[in-house]
């Protein structure tokens, strides 16, 4: 879907729920225990929470993609439905997505994209099912909302890393295959570009506020994050490790954002914080934007007292690191490092 069309079902969802007091959901009893490591042979469901696939080679792509892994996939139901812009009604893809995790032959969750509509079927999974059934959950973007919610709801972790259906570039597959199958504990650092140029330029990283700091990472897409803002599904941010990411918002779109998150309390809570890819996060009518994008960063992350950088490889990029959601790392803004301290995997 266009970013309008996903800006407007943002804005219409908004903080909804608390304002015009609708009850929330009891709370399930976070879990301790972790979802299993994948092995060669596993089976694995592939699910659409979010936009839907026109074109049939899509399908091909991915079913190949899972299979070059040496995975099994197994589709859900209403994969290849349609619904506006969704993959299928709310009720459809949210009953893939139980199944998914009721199924005791399949050992991962993998989303097909995402696009938007994920946050539309969280009142509608069965927390005390996914509660009590760990497993890797993995996509990005638009996934957010489930990485998130399963933090508030379920707490095992999940993997922020390319969606089923993304490219899967050797070095995106080699940092998913380190977490999900071999439970490594890799330091992250930025890819040196290649450009034959005095000073590089691809692959920097920005230390806005020096130092190190470790905390659980939770965060995501921010625009998505956003619109958690007031509902049950945002888990407490207190001693984490924020870290975001985003694409085709302008600075002033990620001025909002940040203003409203740090209204909310989150930004005062967190430990520290990384801020990935914006890509083409650019004036939408092609302007020179009042402020720059790190001249927002500046104003609204740097003065948080807690160590700050930008630019590491994760979002709407080829080659982006896959995060643990849930699970402790240490950052280290002067060396743009991310180091796990804990693996995902049991």
């Amino acid at each position: 879907m266009t970013n309008m069309h996903r800006r407007q079902a943002l804005t219409n969802l908004g903080a909804a729920g608390l304002a015009l007091g609708l009850p929330l959901p009891a709370l399930a009893a976070p879990t301790s225990r972790k979802p299993p490591r994948l092995r060669a042979g596993d089976r694995v469901s592939i699910v659409a929470p979010a936009g839907f696939y026109a074109d049939g080679f899509d399908f091909q792509l991915v079913t190949e993609a899972i299979t070059a892994m040496g995975l099994v996939p197994v589709p859900g139901s209403h994969w290849k439905d349609r619904f506006g812009y969704l993959a299928g009604t709310d009720r459809d893809r949210a009953a893939d997505f139980n199944a998914a995790f009721a199924d005791p032959t399949t050992r991962a969750v993998l989303a097909m994209r995402g696009g938007w509509g994920s946050q539309r079927i969280l009142p509608l999974l069965d927390w005390k099912t996914i509660a009590a059934n760990p497993k890797l959950l993995v996509g990005f973007s638009d996934i957010t909302a489930l990485h998130l919610a399963i933090q508030a709801r379920a707490g095992f972790p999940t993997i922020h890393g390319p969606t089923a259906g993304s490219s899967w570039s050797k070095v995106s597959y080699a940092a998913f295959r380190d977490l999900a199958f071999d439970g490594k504990l890799p330091t992250y650092r930025n890819t040196p570009g290649d450009q034959d140029r005095l000073v590089q330029r691809q692959g920097r990283y920005q230390t806005l506020r020096p130092g190190k700091a470790s905390g659980k990472l939770l965060g995501g897409n921010l625009t998505v994050l956003t619109s958690l803002v007031g509902t049950p599904w945002l888990p407490d941010f207190s001693g984490a490790i924020l870290f975001l990411e985003d694409t085709d918002e302008a600075p002033y779109r990620i001025d909002r954002m940040l203003t409203q998150i740090g209204q909310a309390g989150i930004l005062r809570r967190v430990a520290g914080v990384v801020f990935g890819q914006c890509t083409n996060c650019k004036p939408s009518d092609g302007s020179t934007s009042l402020f720059t994008l790190n001249e927002v960063f500046d104003q609204h992350l740097k003065p948080l007292g807690v160590p700050v950088y930008t630019g590491a490889m994760f979002g709407h990029i080829e080659d982006q690191f896959s995060l643990p959601v849930g699970c402790r790392a240490e950052i280290d803004a002067d060396a743009g490092t991310i180091r796990l301290l804990e693996a995902p995997v049991a």
